[in-house]
């Protein structure tokens, strides 16, 4: 009887999962991938993320709070983000009618499941950050021999 390791029971599970998504796809004609990588692109922005990680930690906010908690993004960037996480459904606005009009944003329940796998990805990238910063300085000594 075969011992299987970790990895190689993960790399046949991920062999089996990528079998399942793309088994099916005729590689000459990868249209049929399009959604995916269109949905996967959105969803891993790096703005979008971190709307929505913040979206998660604070339920509620308005523009201008997330604003100053996403450091970096312009309101154009914001507004266009927000819109396209409220299309695809990672996000509920709420208008209030009242003067001056008060906007709220705050994650939908489908938005809650990915922010689970964005924690599950970011607690990876926590735990294996050490890692690929000695891959990086490493694949920079070896470039420059």
């Amino acid at each position: 009887m075969e011992i299987e390791t970790i990895t190689e029971h993960q790399r046949l599970n991920a062999k089996k999962k990528l079998n399942k998504m793309f088994g099916h796809v005729n590689l000459k004609d990868m249209t049929l991938a399009c959604p995916i990588r269109d949905v996967m692109a959105m969803a891993s922005d790096k703005w979008s993320i971190l709307i929505i990680m913040h979206l998660g930690y604070y339920p509620i906010l308005r523009f201008n709070e997330l604003k100053k908690k996403v450091y970096g993004i312009s309101n154009k960037v914001l507004s266009e983000r927000l819109k396209q996480l409220e299309g695809d459904g990672y996000l509920i606005r709420t208008m209030y009618p009242e003067v001056p009009i008060r906007v709220e944003y705050g994650l939908s329940d489908f938005g809650h499941s990915y922010l689970q796998k964005l924690i599950e990805l970011t607690e990876w990238a926590q735990t294996y950050k050490d890692c690929v910063l000695a891959n990086r300085a490493q694949y920079k000594t070896k470039k420059r021999s």
